[in-house]
């Protein structure tokens, strides 16, 4: 072919695609004379979308808190000796009065026996002497015996009524040490780790003790809350009891349900935050002493107060919005809220929607005003 049949070819294709290309455009303007998206070459985004809808809204205060044991007890031997047996395991549950360890009971049992024969001698002689006291008492009547011999059989009656007294003392003492070979849990808890095994000396004085037993249940949560919530926490306190919840660090996991045992007398001038008690039952024995959670105490209940999954609720650079469903027409447009109290992956509104209004929950990301959406499962974002 010649070069001046390539041209004409070439500008004949040419002239065709301008063609094609106008009578495209005339269809697409034709149908969409706003210059917009044809409706009919973009499809449905899928979103998911909940209702506007009315419940009890629970406002509360969040502060961090420690775990801490209501009771924590190391215990100590109270009489040196040599450690016989230790009777408990290590994380065991005990309770008051439990046999925890032993110690080499003899020496104390025989200072025991020692004062028991002891007093028997003194009781002996008291017996005595107080025989002879009433021999003389008649014979004193009958001038046989001096009044200097019946003052020192009295005088000796008197003595040994006293030793006799000290031996029970003696006795006492010793019964006392002997008790304490056997150490007992002074409180209902969990022991820790054996700080001493079977066969070392233990004495009085020792700072580290045999075991620290902590009461789990019921047990503690000291937290802290800005000063400016003072005056409220004083209000609920005036109505009843005062429910408190804790939670696990990240707040996903929800470790018991208590009450405020304890709103501190004073706030610290350097942080400016109260201080708070709060006990817990601990059943399921999910708080253990210092950890780290985080308590909410329930100031007051906002009844029928209009909610959404809090997924719905942008924020942008005017604010707080969400992306409002038009329930004729399946289209989305954006409406500015005033959000409340969030709890319960639920969020109070305060201002801006309406009872039964449906909100886009996720797939937001590719909305604009105007956008159909399909409401039902939503792609991974």
């Amino acid at each position: 072919m010649s070069t001046s049949g390539k041209k004409k070819t070439l500008t004949l294709a040419l002239v065709v695609l301008a063609v094609a290309a106008a009578g495209i455009a005339y269809r697409y303007y034709t149908a969409n004379p706003a210059g917009g998206v044809a409706p009919a070459l973009v499809p449905d985004i899928p979103v998911s979308a909940a209702q506007v809808s009315r419940r009890d809204m629970p406002v509360t205060l969040e502060g961090l808190g420690n775990v801490q044991s209501s009771q924590s007890v190391t215990v100590r031997t109270q009489v040196d000796g040599q450690l016989k047996q230790v009777l408990f395991r290590e994380g065991q549950e005990v309770k008051a009065g439990d046999l925890l360890a032993q110690i080499d009971p003899r020496s104390f049992q025989a200072a025991l026996d020692q004062a028991v024969a002891k007093k028997a001698s003194d009781q002996a002689l008291l017996a005595n002497a107080r025989r002879d006291a009433d021999r003389y008492k008649a014979l004193l009547k009958e001038d046989f015996v001096s009044r200097q011999q019946m003052d020192t059989t009295l005088a000796q009656v008197a003595q040994l009524e006293a030793a006799v007294k000290g031996d029970e003392a003696a006795i006492e003492s010793a019964r006392v040490n002997l008790s304490y070979t056997n150490i007992a849990s002074p409180i209902s808890g969990r022991a820790g780790i054996r700080q001493i095994d079977a066969g070392n000396i233990v004495h009085a004085g020792d700072a580290a003790g045999l075991v620290v037993v902590s009461q789990m249940k019921p047990i503690s949560v000291l937290f802290t809350l800005p000063e400016d919530s003072v005056p409220r926490i004083v209000k609920s306190i005036g109505v009843g009891a005062v429910p408190v919840a804790v939670f696990s660090r990240d707040g996903k996991m929800k470790l018991g349900d208590g009450h405020l045992e304890l709103l501190d007398n004073q706030i610290d001038q350097g942080t400016g935050m109260v201080r708070l008690k709060a006990e817990f039952p601990n059943d399921e024995g999910l708080l253990w002493p210092g950890q780290f959670v985080i308590a909410r105490l329930l100031q007051e209940v906002h009844p029928q107060a209009l909610a959404m999954p809090v997924t719905a609720l942008l924020h942008g650079q005017q604010g707080a919005f969400v992306w409002l469903v038009n329930k004729t027409d399946g289209t989305v447009e954006s409406r500015m809220v005033e959000a409340g109290q969030i709890e319960d992956a639920k969020v109070e509104i305060l201002k801006g929607l309406d009872e039964g209004d449906m909100v886009v929950t996720a797939g937001q990301y590719r909305l604009q005003k105007g956008t159909k959406v399909v409401i039902g499962q939503t792609p991974a974002e």
